[in-house]
């Protein structure tokens, strides 16, 4: 048979039928690279396949980035200087927690500390890290979040969106504690912890000390409980030292 003649359309319409859209888009360009290298049918073949795995990765990554719902203009873990702080983490820990073994164990982290550490920007670089590694993430900051357990049974789009937070691998929780919440949302906000914190990781930023949720919340016992269930498998960073938001304007900028 002479391949040489065969019509591309023809071979991207078989790669279309498989559904291998990514590969079917490059083919002339990998048509083209085997021809220039005389490559062998098993590096063409390894090519085609490769060019759909990386293509359907791809895809699902920005996907679940915009599922997250991140804060605008998040940055990556290696853009925040963890020397500059007094404590909190050190690079050595963030090298480590880039991993994401605690992920795959459903582990939590806890960032707490004044405004302006970073504790946001490193939250969201480890969802970014996640992301980029194929994991699906969920962002809520904790006034949104409680809006979202008010009216989950009432409102389509909130209980579309707690669905999906609930089978997020990972889910941060942002500035718990900036505001206070009612009886009522500190027992919904109670379930939803007891529900997810066994089938997913949780990354927590809070400006308040652990012992203060309670007085917080206003329900020490269901508080207790609640940290008993966020702690058992959580590490836990505190951020001091001069303002991170104030020394680089630029990594918090939204324009």
């Amino acid at each position: 048979m002479d391949t040489e003649h065969i019509p591309v359309q023809q071979l991207t319409a078989l790669l279309d039928a498989f559904s291998l859209k990514h590969a079917s888009s490059m083919l002339p360009d990998l048509l083209e690279t085997t021809d220039a290298q005389d490559t062998s049918h098993r590096e063409f073949l390894l090519a085609v396949l490769e060019t759909e795995v990386k293509g359907r990765n791809e895809r699902r990554r920005k996907r679940n980035y915009s599922a997250a719902h991140f804060p605008p203009n998040i940055r990556p873990l290696e853009e925040f200087e963890p020397d500059e702080l007094e404590s909190g983490i050190t690079a050595a820990q963030l090298s480590t927690l880039k991993e994401l073994s605690w992920l795959d164990n459903r582990g939590n982290l806890v960032f707490a500390g004044p405004p302006g550490l970073g504790k946001t920007m490193v939250a969201c670089g480890f969802g970014l890290q996640a992301i980029n590694n194929g994991y699906t993430i969920c962002f809520e900051k904790m006034i949104n979040l409680v809006k979202i357990l008010d009216t989950a049974e009432t409102e389509r789009a909130a209980g579309f969106r707690l669905r999906n937070i609930r089978i997020a691998q990972l889910i941060i929780i942002d500035e718990i504690g900036y505001t206070p919440i009612s009886c009522g949302q500190t027992n919904r906000f109670f379930t939803f912890i007891s529900d997810t914190y066994e089938s997913s990781s949780i990354i927590f930023t809070t400006n308040k000390k652990i012992v203060d949720w309670a007085e917080m919340m206003g329900n020490p016992v269901l508080t207790t409980a609640m940290l008993d269930r966020i702690l058992r498998h959580a590490r836990c960073y505190s951020f001091r030292g001069e303002s991170y938001r104030f020394k680089h304007p630029d990594l918090y900028s939204t324009g």
